[in-house]
């Protein structure tokens, strides 16, 4: 049954709302949503720490200039806008979040919810940190949560992958992957190097880390869901915005807009995927709106066990790379770079190996040229770095850039049809008028304008400069053949009219790489 307009918003009025990992990509999306869509919202305080020698205030400076914002400063001053934001000091890490006794009393007496967002998403962290972080943390926020007596509901933020061994999962809580306690007892037992050793044996059905200790996060919240509402949303791989607060916004590097990002560069010229494979990836705006609408479905109602909704687009909106392979490299030159390094170009690979072995003539070979000039000029040569990342990066990432996977979300649609006509305008949970081919076109040019830092006023610059990256790219091919051509009648005493067979030749296989 559907209630009456603006019901999410009359929810969080004059609510208090605590958030961790505030600073963060869903964070700072967040907190924006929130402004801009919840006018009579209480005070925000966002858990932040202390970083690289700023203190928090300086942080929440730096937050405040995020372009994010720049919709919701248009009608009011950053003053008035961010009158009600406040930021605590404290780390998820730390015992008892980090917080000070005035703070946490503060929060605890007047927070009225909390979404727990922050977490390591790296896959490669070892054990001791993401049981630390994302186990701790999350048994950490419920403790608070069982402090605050004005709380009405806490909405954390897990991941679709924490069970990335099923290939097919529903909006559920599965059984636990192993018992929190005795991994938590082997981490504070064991050195670096034993639990680096142990960890494949603890990880299990896992494939690294991240999945494990979110999978057991998720367990910590359904401890304490008779005590108060909870609620889990699940987002897939996040990426940029599709339609709030600007199309294509975004400050992850994660994923396509990475790639995106690197490409437009002319640095990143392969990508491995799976072509036909159906990757879930869910905008971060569609993300929030889950948040907010799962919150409130949850105070609503004073759930007492725990509402799992799956933001993702598997089952409801398909993506392959198939979709836009004939376009990405359309879009790399309808936004080029003003800095560009060379002519952008992005090709799919099948295999890790095929990658691997086209980035060493693609990748590495002119990075290293690349990055000799640099030195020569002063600047300081960062290609060779960047490429071996990502090449350290893949046997990892293998499993997810190969694994096709499936997610029930039928409870988050049952959610966005019980809302208000309203506030299904205003927090949209349904993707299905989404373009695939259209989004990635706001995602390139986010890419060029968040991630880039290039203004569009920049673009006439870049499309000039993008013509003269292309002939030299022609003449560098032209001249690469030709020595080959030139080599190859050297080498076997013929006529170079003769030999001339070795040019198209010479095409084809590099065509391959």
């Amino acid at each position: 049954m559907r209630m009456a307009s603006n019901d999410i918003a009359s929810f969080y009025a004059d609510k208090n709302i605590f958030i961790t990992g505030g600073s963060g990509f869903v964070g700072i999306c967040l907190l924006e949503k929130i402004l801009r869509t919840i006018p009579n919202h209480g005070t925000i305080y966002l858990l932040l720490r202390p970083k690289k020698g700023k203190a928090i205030a300086e942080r929440l400076e730096e937050i405040k200039s995020n372009q994010v914002f720049e919709i919701l400063l248009k009608d009011r001053s950053v003053e008035e806008a961010f009158a009600k934001v406040r930021a605590i000091a404290g780390d998820v890490g730390e015992d008892n979040l980090g917080l000070s006794i005035e703070d946490r009393k503060v929060i605890t007496d007047n927070v009225n919810v909390i979404i727990h967002s922050a977490a390591t998403l790296d896959f490669g962290e070892n054990l001791r940190t993401t049981v630390n972080t994302n186990v701790l943390g999350t048994r950490r926020v419920t403790e608070l949560a069982k402090e605050c007596s004005k709380l009405k509901v806490l909405v954390h933020v897990s991941s679709a992958y924490v069970n990335s061994y099923r290939l097919e999962c529903e909006e559920i809580i599965y059984e636990k992957p192993c018992d929190a306690e005795e991994l938590i007892a082997v981490v504070k037992k064991l050195d670096d190097k034993e639990l680096e050793e142990k960890t494949p044996e603890l990880l299990g059905k896992h494939p690294n880390t991240y999945t494990i200790t979110k999978h057991l996060a998720e367990h910590e919240v359904k401890a304490v869901e008779g005590l108060f509402p909870c609620t889990i949303v699940r987002p897939s791989m996040i990426i940029g915005a599709w339609k709030e607060p600007v199309p294509g916004w975004t400050i992850s590097k994660n994923g396509p807009q990475g790639f995106l990002m690197g490409a437009a560069k002319g640095v990143i010229r392969r990508l491995p995927v799976g072509r036909n494979l159906i990757y879930d990836y869910i905008p971060v705006d569609m993300v929030i709106n889950n948040l907010l609408a799962a919150g409130f479905s949850a105070g609503t109602k004073q759930a007492k066990a725990v509402e799992v909704y799956h933001c993702t687009s598997s089952t409801r909106k398909p993506f392959s790379w198939m979709l836009i392979e004939d376009q990405i490299n359309g879009y790399l030159h309808e936004y080029p770079l003003k800095s560009a390094v060379w002519y952008p170009y992005l090709k799919f690979v099948p295999t890790i190996t095929y990658y691997k072995i086209s980035a060493f003539f693609v990748h590495i070979l002119p990075a290293i040229l690349l990055d000799f000039v640099t030195k020569l000029g002063g600047g300081r040569p960062i290609l060779m770095k960047l490429h071996r990342n990502v090449n350290n990066s893949l046997d990892r990432l293998e499993k997810f850039i190969f694994t096709e996977w499936k997610y029930d979300a039928t409870k988050t649609m049952e959610l966005h049809n019980s809302l208000s006509k309203s506030d299904q305008e205003k927090f949209n949970l349904d993707i299905a008028e989404l373009t695939w081919m259209d989004y990635f076109r706001d995602l390139a040019l986010g890419a060029r304008v968040y991630l880039n830092k290039e203004p569009l006023k920049t673009l006439p610059a870049a499309k000039a400069k993008d013509n003269v990256l292309l002939l030299l790219h022609l003449a560098f091919q032209a001249g690469i053949f030709s020595l080959i051509w030139y080599g190859f009648a050297c080498a076997f005493g013929m006529k170079m009219s003769a030999s001339i067979f070795v040019m198209p030749i010479s095409y084809f296989i590099f065509s391959l790489l």
